[in-house]
C-alpha cells in the first residue's frame, strides 16, 4: 500500500524503512509521506521470517531472582542495555536463571528464539555458557572465569585497579590493619578485587590475613564483618567488594560499638544507590555500570551486523568517590 501511494516499488519502500543511503532524497520524501498518511508500522514478525532474524536479544543472569531485583548494580546494567537498544529493532528478553540456565532456558535459547545473548554475573561453574557461546553471538559483562571462554567478547571494568585505589586510600589515611570482605571466589570480579587489596598491602608491608568471602548481599556483608571483627579485633579499616555488603558491614560495626570512620574506615565498591541510601554516605569505587551495559549492547549489535569489534575485550576505568566512611 505504501509503495502504491508513493509510486515506487516495494523494495524501494524497504530500503527507505531500513534507512539505506542508496535512495534519492525525493523518493525518501515521497515514501515518508505515504507512511505517515497510512500510519504504516513495519511488521516485526514478517521481517523476522523474511530475514531469518528474531530481533530479540537474551539477557541471561545466572542468579536467583532475589539477588537480581535486590542489587542496584543489575538495574544500572539493564538501563544501559535498554538505552543502547532503543534505536535498534531489537527487544530484550530477561532470563534470570538461578544456578545456571535450566533445561527450559536451554531449550528456549537453542530453539532460535533469540539472535544473540548478553550474560552478566556468571560463575566459574556455569559451564553451560560454553554451549551458548558456541551457538550464537554472546557478549559477557565481566571477564568469565569459566574454562574455555578465553576467546569470548566481553565488557568489564578495571576491578584490580579499582581495588588498588580503594586500599591505597586507606593506607594513605594511616590505617594499618586493613581487612577485606570479598565476593564469591568463583567470580572473576571478586578474585580481581581481592588481588588488588592484597597487592597494595604487600607493597606497604602490611598483613594480608584479614579476608572473608561473602556473596555480594547486605546479609553477606554483615556476616563477613562479624567474622572479621572476631578474628581481627584490632581492625581499623575494611575494603568491601560491593556497596550492599558495605552497608551490612557498617550496621555490624555500629552494633559492636565501632565508629565509622573514626575507629574503622570503610570503602565499598560500585558507587550504586546503596552507597548513599543510609545515614552514612559510603566512600566507594565508582564503576560505570550504565555505560558498561550500553557498551555490551553496542558490541553485540555490531556482531549481529557482521562487524567484529576492534578489541574483543573492553576494560572500562574506575575511580574512587570519597564520602563520609573513609
Amino acid at each position: 500500500m505504501v509503495a502504491a501511494v508513493a509510486g515506487v516499488s516495494r523494495s524501494t519502500v524497504s530500503r527507505v524503512v531500513n534507512h539505506s543511503p542508496n535512495v534519492r532524497p525525493e523518493v525518501v520524501t515521497a515514501v515518508s509521506l505515504a507512511i505517515e498518511q497510512l500510519s504504516y508500522v513495519p511488521n516485526r514478525a514478517a521481517r523476522s521470517l523474511a530475514g531469518r532474524h528474531t530481533y530479540a536479544i537474551a539477557l541471561l543472569v545466572p542468579e536467583d531472582a532475589d539477588r537480581f531485583f535486590g542489587d542496584p548494580y543489575f538495574a544500572s546494567i539493564v538501563r544501559g542495555i535498554t538505552a543502547a537498544l532503543e534505536e535498534s529493532d531489537y527487544i530484550l528478553n530477561l532470563l534470570v536463571a538461578d544456578a545456571g540456565p535450566s533445561q527450559k532456558t536451554r531449550r528456549y535459547l537453542r530453539s532460535g528464539n533469540v539472535d544473540g545473548a548478553l550474560v552478566v554475573s556468571h560463575h566459574a561453574g556455569d559451564t553451560d555458557l560454553l554451549e551458548l557461546h558456541a551457538t550464537m553471538p554472546v557478549v559477557f559483562g565481566g571477564r568469565p572465569s569459566v574454562p574455555g571462554l578465553d576467546d569470548c567478547y566481553c565488557v568489564s571494568v578495571d576491578n584490580l585497579g579499582g581495588a588498588r585505589q580503594a586500599v591505597s586510600h586507606l593506607v594513605g589515611l594511616g590505617r594499618r590493619r586493613i581487612g577485606t570482605i570479598s565476593g564469591p571466589a568463583d567470580m572473576q570480579a571478586s578474585v580481581d578485587r581481592e588481588e588488588g587489596w592484597r597487592r597494595v598491602l604487600q607493597e606497604s608491608g602490611l598483613a594480608t590475613d584479614a579476608v572473608v568471602a561473602a556473596d555480594f548481599t547486605t546479609a553477606g556483608g554483615a556476616a563477613g564483618m562479624q567474622q572479621l571483627l572476631d578474628r581481627v579485633p584490632d581492625l581499623d579499616a575494611v575494603f568491601v567488594a560491593s556497596d550492599l555488603m558495605a552497608r551490612g558491614a557498617v550496621s555490624v560495626l555500629a552494633g559492636r560499638g565501632r565508629r565509622v570512620p573514626a575507629d574503622v574506615a570503610v570503602v565499598g565498591y560500585d558507587d550504586s544507590s546503596a552507597a548513599t541510601s543510609g545515614e552514612l554516605a559510603l566512600t566507594t569505587v565508582h564503576q560505570p555500570s550504565v555505560a558498561m551495559g550500553a557498551e555490551m549492547a553496542r558490541m553485540l549489535l555490531g556482531l549481529l551486523a557482521g562487524q567484529e569489534p576492534v578489541e574483543p575485550i573492553c576494560i572500562m576505568p574506575t575511580g574512587l568517590v570519597r564520602r563520609d566512611s573513609a
